[in-house]
């Protein structure tokens, strides 16, 4: 008989009885106890095979010889009570309980999800038994018992294998496999120390007790000198209970030597029919300590000192694996376990298994790390309403570079992230040995810092117990020349008050990096971030190295593997290429104008006038610009700002109708108390360091205490949080862009004809302009342009401005708008509004095509009021295509309602939410005008989501009125002419029946194309529901069936229902299918009775010469067909020229 089908065959039995939680607690029961690697772990978690699955746990119990059934059974007894050792109190080491938050999902596709799935476990067994098992010769009980294990049958097969002659052939490939897989000279150590102890003086023993009759059978042994001399063979001892382990069954024990080092371990269990298993390795407990009755012991084997992994030649370790971080392989050190347990009956599960300790100078820094965060101080420009994530996903960008942006969802399809934070860390870990990146993008002022830092505090306050540790690292303190940095400095960057770090507590870490979180806020500033992912960096480096090479190796998850990396950051820049396999991405949202509103209320709260916060809100609301502007707190900061010192004056005041003028009233005041050159030499410095993409600066940057003193004074800058170094910051973006602009416009440095490089708005090939300060433009046109007076006048000394005016007024007035994109067109509308210019303005509008698409590109409510106020002064009627743009329902209304807007394309499901809404609202006039200006033409279906909008549609217009007519009253059903259907291979069969069943409404289809690059393969049963539509599609002069597995018998259907399509069909193409000569005979029969066809594709079918035949013949009663493709590999290249001899329509190519 053959050892490993043997222990196959129990372990098959044992897995596919088991629940997904109680197997991938077995898994990790053979790896805490060095059995599997940390990589093979991982891999059979994402095993998807069943069979595979079984086979790698066999061969990794096969290493143990004759013990390898007494292992089968230990492995039965860890999937009977798969919490044993992590029974319900189990804790973390902050004794917080992890049974919640520390619940991962399976990974996808994997066997444990298949034991999830609705299949018969047992009848899966059987199957695969009788495939893989058959003609052996295994006497196997017939009702084999899925719950427990027969005694009977370990015996048989124990007395079997000892007399069978395969079992040498067993040993003897084990022989070989030892020699192949040690042949490496560092590891010849370890291959005598594993099979030097398998002889019977050091060996193991092993004995059967069982109760009643059981008791009274004989064992069947054999002798331990049959094979004195064979080394491939492992001997038997005599049974001894000093030397040996014990497994109660509910028939009796079975006694095994376990190989698992380091402590004492005692699996034990009420209602599971395990008694106790109580296994030493490493040192032997001392003579005082307990030892619970009942339960011998045993010395282990020596543990190799040449390899920390496991010592299964079947599954690698650590030093089989070549760069790989060498402590988050091995198993844990400078960790103990208790050397007594009581046993089960005497104090239950839950005291079975205590805790190893921290070290105390663990605990003193985790301690001392928690405090930190929750005494810092919340900043002035935190967010004041609750902020919501959205997941979000790259694409790649519309231009041609290979840089990937975020993809624009519809807003129906936006994904709210429900659960919060949770969602964040915990939703995105698919397996815990693996580093997880999370990214969280928005746009400069979102709050993104802010969250990050919520997220530490968090952890804190004890809310994040799956986290040991959490580091939160600004990413500027990283921006580092040198390359004499280490791990510790990545976690705890010497200017950011680093906490003492020793070499206990950093090993600490390193050997457990699923339970730490690094949080890299802001990560746009480091300067050279990108080439992280190619970058040298090992595991652990032992030489000190740059924080680019540190950064490296978390990206290339190298260096910590296995734990959590937060970051945050823009959306766009050459961050992209980190983030492009991302495990997560999530969004920050703009604010809406309820949470704007919000915002402001809280502000005027907190500042102790709640009284004027109607007041405000109506200076706020009589200003619509800056209202669609407030979508960012840093924004509705300093409209709040602005808002109360206007309240504070007493005067009928109003807030400004641009940026530029809200950003100098701030300013205004603050210059006037300025030192002389102040703001000057401030603004110059806010446009240097945004080109190095920087937003702080050293205190020791600004020339005199007195402009430093005025600036922290003033709120334009303040002092970065938790720093030992004498650092700075602009109090907001916006804030740094206004001053970069300010420089720009009052400077002799940069010569007038470069000043439009900086309004990036057309792009150049060489040098291209890199616009980080994104917000320099539209402030950059407004200070150039606005009178003097009350703009850049008010803030520095006067200035020659005229010709910088004439050099941007020219370059405005020579830009080609049909030629720019859809997002440089928006920004060219806000710098427009932004000059107050009358004549830029109307030259602007005058020029904008007649058809502006924006798909795939994303319109804020800035973009949207922007878009409005420019239609709306046009002198021409407009079609807008909105797909893809996440345009809100109150946005698209607007746009919708305007009278130069003729028709407009926009997401099915988004425009159908919007005509809830109207209806809800009883706007009846804007409802009309809004379903008589929607149009689809033409219409691609591209995924199963396309199929059920437009299902939808038709469904939602026939519920309010159920009249057969009312779906085609609505334009954009009645007016379609051309249709795709492009979904592919997979999707294409499932999604083509909803199609099919809406077909007969478009009453004024002419183009159907059901042809994909991929195919679409919608087969026979497609062809008989697309046949039933052909009455009803009384106007279709295109039909394209290509590569779509039609058959003999789809074709006769398909030619039964042509001639509903005789007077109107004129391009029929069916390349590619499966058609053979009686299909190719049908549609001869029918081929006459097509009085409009005038081309007919049947290139690459399975016909013959025969049913070519047959089609040339039929072509020559039809004088009106202009064309017949019919060229196919089945027909002879002879016959093909001579049918094209005998009539020239015929095609061949």
């Amino acid at each position: 008989m053959n050892h490993f089908q043997a222990i196959l065959a129990q372990v098959r039995m044992l897995l596919s009885s088991q629940q997904p939680r109680q197997v991938q607690a077995l898994l990790d029961s053979l790896l805490e106890e060095e059995l599997l690697s940390r990589e093979y772990h991982c891999a059979l978690l994402r095993e998807p095979d069943s069979e595979a699955l079984a086979r790698k746990i066999s061969l990794t119990l096969l290493e143990k010889g004759d013990l390898g059934l007494a292992c089968s059974s230990w492995v039965c007894s860890r999937l009977q009570d798969p919490v044993l050792e992590r029974a319900t109190s189990y804790r973390d080491h902050g004794g917080h309980s992890l049974c919640a938050t520390m619940e991962l999902g399976l990974p996808e596709g994997s066997y444990l999800e298949l034991l999830n799935s609705d299949a018969d476990p047992l009848h899966l067994y059987h199957l695969y038994d009788q495939m893989d098992l058959a003609g052996e010769e295994i006497e196997l009980s017939s009702e084999l018992d899925t719950d427990t294990i027969n005694c009977d049958q370990f015996s048989k097969l124990l007395q079997d294998m000892e007399g069978d002659e395969e079992t040498r052939e067993a040993y003897a490939n084990i022989a070989e496999l030892d020699q192949y897989v040690f042949q490496d000279t560092q590891l010849e150590g370890l291959s005598k120390d594993l099979f030097k102890h398998i002889g019977a003086e050091e060996g193991f023993g092993e004995s059967m007790e069982v109760s009643g009759e059981e008791a009274q059978r004989p064992q069947k042994r054999r002798s331990t000198e049959e094979h004195p001399t064979d080394s491939k063979h492992r001997k038997l001892g005599p049974s001894s209970r000093s030397s040996l382990n014990c497994l109660d069954l509910p028939i009796g024990h079975i006694q095994l030597l376990p190989t698992l080092p380091q402590g004492l371990l005692q699996i034990s269990g009420a209602g599971t029919g395990l008694s106790s298993v109580l296994i030493y390795h490493g040192e032997m407990p001392q003579v005082n300590q307990a030892v619970p009755s009942g339960s011998p012991t045993v010395p282990s084997l020596p543990k190799s000192p040449g390899r920390p992994g496991s010592t299964s030649p079947f599954a690698p370790s650590a030093a089989d694996l070549p760069s790989m971080p060498e402590p988050a392989l091995t198993s844990r050190v400078n960790e103990t376990e208790d050397t007594t347990s009581p046993s089960p009956c005497q104090e239950g599960p839950e005291s079975s298994i205590k805790l190893p300790k921290w070290p105390e100078s663990v605990e003193r820094f985790q301690h001392s790390l928690q405090d930190k965060y929750q005494v810092e101080p919340e900043s002035l420009s935190s967010p004041l309403v609750a902020m919501e994530l959205v997941r979000a996903r790259l694409e790649r960008g519309s231009n041609k570079s290979q840089e990937r942006e975020l993809a624009t969802p519809d807003w129906t399809e936006r994904q709210l992230a429900q659960s919060g934070l949770a969602e964040v860390l915990v939703g995105s870990r698919r397996w815990s040995r693996e580093t997880q990146v999370v990214a969280v993008l928005g746009k400069a002022g979102q709050g993104k810092s802010h969250w990050a830092r919520m997220v530490s505090q968090t952890w804190a306050r004890g809310q994040l117990p799956q986290y040991d540790f959490v580091f939160y690292v600004p990413c500027h303190y990283l921006d580092r020349p040198g390359n004499s940095y280490y791990l510790r400095d990545l976690l705890c960057p010497p200017s950011l008050q680093p906490l003492v770090m020793d070499d206990e507590v950093l090993g600490h870490i390193v050997r457990q990096p699923d339970r730490v979180l690094l949080i890299l806020d802001a990560f746009e500033e480091l300067e050279a971030q990108d080439g992280l992912l190619h970058g040298p960096c090992g595991p652990l480096p032992p030489e000190p190295c740059s924080f680019r090479g540190l950064l490296a190796g978390l990206f290339q998850r190298k260096l910590l593997r296995g734990c959590t990396l937060l970051l945050t950051a823009r959306p766009r820049g050459r961050l992209a290429q980190s983030l492009s396999k991302a495990d997560a991405i999530f969004e920050v949202p703009s604010f809406s104008i309820k949470q704007a509103q919000t915002y402001m209320r809280h502000y005027f709260e907190n500042s102790g006038t709640a009284e004027d916060q109607d007041k405000a809100l109506g200076l706020l609301e009589r200003q619509p610009f800056l209202l669609t502007h407030s979508h960012s707190p840093a924004l509705c900061r300093a409209v709040c700002q602005l808002s109360k010192a206007l309240l504070e004056q007493g005067t009928e005041a109003q807030l400004p109708g641009t940026l530029t003028g809200l950003y100098v009233s701030l300013l205004g005041p603050a210059v006037r108390d300025s030192p002389p050159g102040a703001l000057t030499e401030l603004a110059k410095l806010a446009w240097e360091l945004g080109r190095r993409h920087q937003s702080t600066l050293q205190e020791t940057q600004l020339l005199s205490v007195e402009v430093r003193t005025w600036a922290v004074t003033q709120g334009l800058v303040q002092p970065t949080l938790g720093t030992t170094e004498d650092q700075l910051a602009f109090s907001s973006f916006l804030l740094q862009c206004f001053l970069g602009a300010v420089w720009l416009a009052q400077c002799d440095e940069i010569r007038d004809k470069e000043l439009p490089q900086y309004l990036a708005l057309t792009p150049r090939k060489k040098r291209p302009y890199d616009n980080w300060l994104e917000g320099v433009p539209r402030f950059l046109a407004g200070l150039v342009f606005q009178p003097r007076t009350h703009c850049l006048g008010a803030l520095v000394e006067p200035a020659m401005t005229e010709k910088k005016r004439k050099v941007l007024t020219r370059y405005l007035k020579r830009l080609q708008l049909g030629t720019l994109r859809a997002s440089r067109l928006l920004e060219l509308l806000h710098c427009a509004h932004e000059t107050q210019d009358p004549g830029i303005w109307e030259h602007v509008t005058h020029q904008l095509p007649e058809y502006l698409s924006f798909l795939g590109t994303r319109l804020t409510p800035p973009d949207v009021h922007m878009l409005g106020r420019a239609l709306e002064t046009a002198s021409q009627d407009f079609s807008l295509d909105l797909r893809q743009t996440g345009i809100e329902p109150s946005g698209l209304g607007n746009l919708v309602g305007l009278s130069r807007v003729t028709s407009f394309r926009a997401s099915l499901s988004d425009t159908m939410v919007l005509w809830e809404s109207l209806r809800q609202q009883e706007e009846s006039q804007l409802l009309q005008a809004a379903e008589e200006k929607f149009t689809i033409e033409p219409f691609k279906a591209k995924s199963p989501k396309d199929v059920e909008d437009l299902d939808s549609l038709v469904q939602t217009l026939r519920l309010r009125n159920p009249s057969e007519d009312a779906a085609p009253d609505l334009p954009a059903i009645r007016d379609l002419k051309k249709l795709e259907f492009a979904l592919g291979p997979v999707l294409g069969p499932q999604a083509f029946p909803t199609l099919a069943k809406i077909l007969p409404v478009f009453s004024s289809l002419q183009h159907l194309d059901l042809d994909s690059l991929s195919e679409n393969k919608i087969g026979d049963d497609g062809v008989s529901k697309l046949s039933a539509t052909f009455p009803q599609l009384k106007v279709l002069e295109t039909l394209n069936l290509s590569q779509n597995n039609i058959t003999d018998v789809g074709a006769c259907k398909l030619a039964e229902a042509l001639p509903a399509l005789a007077k109107s069909l004129l391009r029929l193409s069916l390349y590619n299918n499966c058609i053979r000569d009686a299909g190719a005979k049908s549609l001869a029969q029918v081929l006459p009775d097509m009085v409009s066809l005038r081309v007919m594709d049947v290139q690459f079918n399975k016909f013959t010469a025969a049913g070519a035949q047959q089609l040339a013949s039929s072509l020559q009663k039809c004088p009106q067909v202009e064309t017949l493709a019919m060229w196919t590999p089945t027909i002879p290249f002879g016959v093909q020229e001579h049918l094209q001899q005998l009539d020239s329509r015929i095609s061949l190519r």
